[in-house]
């Protein structure tokens, strides 16, 4: 699956978990980063690590030595469940890392196995303070193509944006003469014949753009732009392909056409990509929104409801906010097996954990409450949605819609497929 075609939630998912191991810190150069791509064999990494224990068992630290050697354990083992690397390839992170709150001495081994969203490229290990993520990283941002297609009365270039790859594929020559000054009669032929090049021109930039952007697949949208006003006259005619005339995003200015014109494009780009996701949840938003204003019962909000509805089948859209800062808590009598669960804030999870200390059990009441278990409200409430097939969308606060959801309706939502009775 490409990463234009992930949900938002998996976006979401895959961006927090690559947050929190970019955070994630060493006490020493001991935390084991390795990519396996496609078409590499895992005994090539295996051997490699093998190599690399060699090199790890002569450090002179006892602590910073055992720690590196148990990760290159931990990555050898889990490469050793796979048959190859997939499709995509295989990105590990292992290492000791000092728990929450403590120092040296608190160290704990932890394993990451992640599958990336697109191919990736590189055969890479690194020992070091901290994780390589950057890579990973990087696909996020390339998860969509855009095309630009610059047209002015005597050039034309098209290319195209992947993230921060940008390929400028082809540029033309219009042909077309220049406007005259000239008077009467024949210059109006001369016009005319100046009209049938530029239609002609038109639809060879359209044969063109529709044979470079047609085939892909991940093409969001297409930004058209040019000095002056001939690219307004190519929009609107019919020279592309309606598929593609439906996804012109923006029409920009700019100074120049070929290289220098792209590059002008590119540096406005940033705002129209943001554009496209922004759009695509404000009218998620504005469905909910209508469904509220209208009083139709089709909806339900604030996360006991939400929850409910959910664990009834009746939620057709689950709307999150990317804002949320909550976790679901399981705590367990550990004399019992009692169990129940809250939701709290993230800031006071370590002042919940302290209440538990000597706090009687409500079924036997030993004091021997703990922590068994804490979710994301996201993955939470996103682990009931898919049991009923409904749909997740995790809503930015960066629109005006998405800060209602957080603060109007506590980042939590639905639109229901059937009125629930009450």
């Amino acid at each position: 699956m490409s990463t234009a075609k992930k949900s938002s939630l998996e976006l979401f998912r895959l961006r927090k978990t690559l947050n929190a191991l970019a955070n994630k810190e060493g006490s020493h150069t001991e935390l084991i980063t390795i990519y396996v791509p496609p078409g590499k064999q895992i005994s090539d990494a295996v051997n490699l690590l093998r190599e690399e224990y060699g090199t790890a068992s002569n450090i002179k630290s006892n602590v910073t030595r055992k720690n590196v050697l148990d990760a290159i354990v931990k990555v050898q083992q889990k490469l050793k469940l796979f048959k190859d690397p997939g499709e995509k390839g295989i990105v590990i992170f292992a290492g000791a890392l000092p728990q929450e709150g403590g120092g040296p001495g608190t160290e704990r081994m932890e394993t990451y196995v992640i599958v990336p969203p697109e191919p990736i490229k590189i055969f890479l290990y690194r020992c070091d303070s901290r994780f390589h993520t950057e890579h990973l990283q990087e696909m996020l941002r390339e998860k969509e193509t855009y095309g630009i297609l610059l047209v002015d009365a005597s050039d034309a270039t098209i290319a195209t944006l992947q993230g921060k790859k940008l390929d400028i594929v082809r540029q033309m020559y219009s042909g077309v003469t220049g406007k005259t000054r000239a008077g009467g009669q024949s210059a109006r032929r001369y016009e005319r014949l100046r009209e049938m090049q530029l239609n002609e021109y038109f639809h060879r930039i359209g044969e063109h753009a529709n044979d470079i952007f047609l085939p892909i697949d991940t093409l969001k949208g297409i930004i058209l732009a040019g000095p002056g006003p001939t690219k307004y006259d190519f929009q609107k005619g019919d020279y592309i392909n309606y598929q593609l005339k439906n996804k012109i995003l923006d029409v920009v200015d700019t100074a120049y056409v070929e290289e220098q014109g792209v590059k002008e494009v590119v540096e406005k780009a940033p705002e129209i990509m943001r554009k496209v996701r922004y759009i695509e949840e404000k009218e998620l938003m504005q469905k909910f929104l209508y469904e509220v204003g209208h009083d139709t019962g089709l909806i339900t909000y604030g996360e006991v409801e939400v929850r409910r509805a959910l664990e009834a089948g009746a939620v057709k859209t689950l709307l999150l906010s990317e804002g949320l800062d909550l976790y679901r808590v399981t705590i367990k009598c550990s004399a019992c097996g009692y169990t129940e669960q809250h939701t709290v804030k993230n800031v006071d999870l370590p002042a919940f954990e302290q209440g538990l200390s000597g706090k009687p059990c409500p079924k036997c009441t030993a004091p021997s409450l703990t922590i068994e278990e804490k979710t994301d409200i996201v993955d939470d409430l996103a682990q009931i949605a898919e049991y009923s097939s409904t749909d997740v969308e995790v809503i930015s606060s960066e629109t005006e819609e998405g800060l209602m959801l957080k603060n109007a309706f506590g980042g939590i939502a639905a639109v229901l497929r059937f009125k629930q009775q009450n």
